[in-house]
């Protein structure tokens, strides 16, 4: 893999895949990954755990699909208290059980992780949202106060498009195609900082991740998954609720963010105005969720 050598690094930045003499010269490097925890849930899946800080209140964080513990720590950097972390089903080192999959086995995944932590709040991303909104229809009481990030779907199918790329993902990773995964990812990247050492770093440690650990193919059933089955079931949610969107994404229709916080009986709405918020507006996203939470 020393060879790889898509996307063009930036100026200054690293020549060859992986560390090395041609390791990045500028710009901050991908911090290690911690170690992480195995952890057996009562519906007998095993799954991948990291808790970070301490005390009280207790923080769940789901992370989307395809993805992971490194991609949604950046959401809990000011939350006070413990952070739970952890991999879905299918991802990481965690189990991947016969499929079927449904959003419900997702929901079952969180509960169980937010049980064994006694956890009181919980942010969901994406596939994590979605999982978020599920559990939420049969536990209305279970959270305090939750956090919906660029949800991307609730009861109506994803778009075509979406699953098209989501399937181009799942296929690229079964089959080892680095360049496929590494295009499929920088999707997700916005053109203006698609060259820099930050997105070589950011693209290095996924394709790492995804190349060492795989994802699971039965997650392709759960592209074609609607979350929860009739939307009404979320106006009995307790729960104070966050819920964020944005304009021009195409895996996560702002039209989604907007059904959910209308569903929801005590939500707040914050749209940003563009996609790539993670590179766009990350202090801004960093601030408003931990301003909720704490």
């Amino acid at each position: 893999m020393r060879d790889f050598r898509w996307p063009p690094p930036p100026d200054g930045g690293p020549r060859t895949y992986g560390p090395g003499p041609s390791a990045p010269r500028t710009g901050r490097p991908a911090l290690p990954e911690p170690a992480t925890e195995i952890v057996t849930t009562p519906h007998g899946v095993r799954l991948e755990r990291l808790v970070t800080g301490s005390g009280r209140p207790v923080t769940v964080f789901a992370h989307g699909f395809g993805s992971g513990i490194a991609t949604t720590r950046p959401l809990g950097s000011a939350v006070t208290g413990s952070k739970v972390f952890f991999q879905f089903r299918g991802h990481g080192r965690s189990d991947a059980p016969p499929g079927p999959w449904t959003y419900r086995d997702l929901a079952r995944d969180l509960r169980a992780v937010a049980d064994l932590s006694n956890a009181g709040r919980a942010v969901g991303v994406s596939l994590g949202a979605g999982a978020l909104g599920r559990l939420l229809t049969e536990s209305p009481e279970r959270f305090e106060r939750v956090v919906f990030f660029l949800p991307a779907v609730l009861d109506e199918a994803r778009p075509p498009a979406s699953t098209e790329r989501l399937h181009h993902l799942l296929d690229a990773v079964g089959v080892g195609d680095i360049s496929a995964v590494a295009d499929v990812l920088s999707a997700e990247i916005p053109p203006a900082v698609r060259n820099t050492p930050a997105s070589w770093a950011y693209l290095r440690q996924r394709i790492d991740q995804l190349m060492r650990d795989g994802l699971a193919p039965e997650l392709a059933d759960l592209t074609g998954e609607v979350a929860v089955p009739d939307r009404a079931a979320l106006s009995r949610v307790t729960a104070r609720a966050l819920v964020i969107g944005c304009v021009g994404d195409d895996l996560h229709p702002v039209a989604a963010a907007e059904a959910l916080a209308a569903a929801l009986p005590k939500a707040e709405l914050h749209v940003y105005d563009r996609p790539g918020v993670f590179w766009t507006n990350r202090a801004d996203l960093r601030d408003r969720i931990s301003t909720f939470l704490n």
